[in-house]
């Protein structure tokens, strides 16, 4: 009899539990829901001082980083659950672009063929929360992406809040100080993650040469585009409760309209979609967390089921309240926003399906020429 390959454990642990706590009372004092409108139409999208007290206070941001370097010597599956909660209230933080992406370019970047340990040093600082530093590729990019060696780069998430950007050049990777750079700010569709133009091809601290620079970046986006999955679903997750409770208040007819059979029907699917988001999701931060040779399979299978279920979600939860759903001062439209950008973000839907074909050995259809 052949034995079965080790299957991953989805299910959160003690650790995990009490981690979500910590995020989730966090986010409640300092980036409630409610208020998300307000603070997106003023300054206040990005909070220095939340920040500072998730990636310092709580430590979120070492997660990924081994003790020796600073960091708390997690794993994947402990990032995951911040982005969960990040994703339930759409928080303005560059925890995914920084903590995750950025990081995960670093400790790969760490083998490369520089005296030294640039990128070492600069891990340690990320981990301690004193530093924020974004791989400058556009948003849209997924693990496959050859970035562009020179020239202006549209499209790169929470540059303008980033201490170091990370930019590749033709003989390798590159620290580079934001004021040696042009950061031109663009106006995104999510207002909660702040989109620009960025050049900068001068300057900077070479990290590694051009091999490792490109599998240290696939590393980080592969990583991005993965833990990009809970974040995902902490946004399905919140779209369905705020449904629920909303229905369940609402009424008409002297009913309460979640009573309404085919709005039950609704939001019993969409419970389903969330419920199976969440094994893919996990399945695919166990898989990051592990080092598995099947991880992206798993994050390709992640990106294509979350990305879609997050969009539904957010669209039920905007339909479904009805007349309030539409307004601006409901957070409702911050959600759906997040999700459509998110359906974009590290590789859309269709290159994930085709990164899926290939690794399954399942060739697409072939026009016929």
């Amino acid at each position: 009899m052949t034995d079965l390959p080790d299957q991953p454990d989805l299910l959160y642990s003690e650790a995990e539990g009490d981690l979500r706590a910590a995020v989730r009372s966090l986010l409640a004092d300092r980036a409630a829901p409610a208020e998300l409108p307000g603070r997106v139409e003023g300054d206040g999208r990005h909070d220095p001082a939340l920040w500072t007290a998730l990636a310092a206070g709580i430590g979120a941001a070492g997660l990924l980083v081994p003790e020796k370097l600073g960091g708390q010597g997690a794993s994947h599956r402990e990032a995951a659950v911040v982005l969960e909660e990040l994703g339930r209230a759409v928080t303005p933080v560059p925890y995914l672009t920084s903590s995750v992406v950025a990081t995960e370019t670093l400790l790969a970047a760490r083998a490369g063929d520089v005296a030294g340990d640039p990128a070492g040093d600069l891990i340690g600082e990320l981990a301690a929360g004193r530093k924020v530093a974004v791989l400058a590729v556009p948003l849209s990019a997924g693990p496959g992406h050859e970035p562009a060696t020179t020239g202006p780069v549209t499209g790169v998430a929470d540059a303008v809040h980033a201490d170091v950007l990370l930019v590749v050049r033709p003989d390798g990777l590159y620290a580079v100080d934001p004021a040696g750079a042009t950061i031109a700010p663009r106006t995104p569709l999510d207002l909660t993650r702040p989109l620009a133009t960025v050049t900068a091809d001068g300057g900077g601290t070479r990290l590694a040469g051009p091999a490792t620079a490109r599998e240290a970046v696939r590393r980080g986006l592969l990583a991005g585009a993965g833990l990009l999955a809970s974040e995902q679903l902490g946004l399905a997750e919140w779209c369905l409760e705020e449904t629920v409770r909303h229905t369940r208040e609402r009424h008409q007819f002297n009913r309460p309209v979640g009573s309404f059979q085919a709005l039950k029907h609704r939001m019993a699917q969409l419970w389903l979609e969330v419920v199976n988001a969440r094994a893919v999701a996990r399945n695919a931060a166990a898989a990051l967390a592990s080092g598995s040779p099947e991880a992206p399979l798993a994050v390709a299978v992640a990106q294509v089921y979350c990305s879609r279920v997050a969009v539904h979600a957010a669209e039920e939860c905007v339909q479904l309240h009805g007349g309030i759903g539409m307004t601006w001062e409901h957070p409702s439209h911050l959600y759906l926003k997040r999700a459509k950008a998110d359906q974009i973000a590290l590789g859309s839907a269709g290159s994930h399906k085709d990164d899926l074909a290939r690794l399954v050995d399942l060739p697409g259809p072939v026009a016929a020429g």
